[in-house]
């Protein structure tokens, strides 16, 4: 997260708490991975909180550890874990073929950055109350493409209500962080992520409302033949 140590450490303990809570509401073994969601954005806010009070030269080892830890959250983690996660809540055929397509794009795209992670040196810098990854590699056409398939567009193909706000916010969110933030895009678009745990929350608390589970008429068509 963006602005601070102490708004990090803050906002990763409430989302911690917050995922304890949505793993103890989780039915079956298909709802853990989406109810694990929040736990996973409070490990990535208490990475960055540790990263910046490595700033300004306070420990360089240790700074370049907690960038890559945080990137492999942001790049590598999110387009591959988001559409498996929300395939493994999808009982409905047609969907679980649709999801299927995204996590196969999301995994495609977390390889792809992490080989450049690996290869290539990510440096983070702090200034302004944000921390700017330097990763120019993201920032590429069909990598952005593939990556926002996979975080932003799988959960609109879920049959379940609040899954697909999670997929709204985390629309709105990439384009306002890109809009006000772009420099420090990464950062700021996980805050936003972050505060989408309260959509994942939510699904747990009103989990039976579901959208109409029948295809679209472009697959009724397709089937017709």
């Amino acid at each position: 997260m963006c602005f601070s140590a102490t708004a990090s450490f803050a906002a990763g303990t409430v989302l911690l708490a917050t995922g304890a809570f949505t793993m103890r509401m989780a039915r079956n073994s298909g709802e853990r991975p989406y109810a694990l969601i929040p736990i996973l954005f409070g490990v990535q806010q208490l990475i960055e909180g540790a990263l910046w009070l490595t700033f300004p030269d306070k420990a360089p080892v240790l700074k370049t550890v907690l960038t890559y830890l945080y990137s492999i959250f942001s790049h590598v983690l999110w387009p591959i874990y988001v559409p498996v996660a929300v395939y493994m809540l999808e009982r409905v055929a047609w969907r679980r073929k649709a999801l299927m397509a995204t996590a196969i794009g999301g995994t495609l795209v977390g390889l792809y950055l992490l080989y450049f992670l690996i290869r290539l040196p990510i440096v983070a810098t702090a200034g302004d109350g944000h921390i700017d990854y330097e990763s120019p590699h993201f920032y590429v056409g069909i990598v952005m493409t593939l990556y926002v398939l996979g975080t932003c567009v799988s959960p609109l193909l879920s049959s379940h209500r609040w899954v697909n706000w999670f997929g709204v916010g985390a629309i709105v969110s990439f384009l306002a962080a890109g809009a006000f933030y772009l420099t420090w895009f990464i950062s700021v678009w996980c805050f936003f992520a972050a505060a989408m745990s309260v959509i994942v929350l939510m699904f747990f608390l009103r989990r039976d409302t579901a959208v109409s589970p029948s295809p679209p008429q472009w697959a009724s068509r397709c089937a017709s033949f």
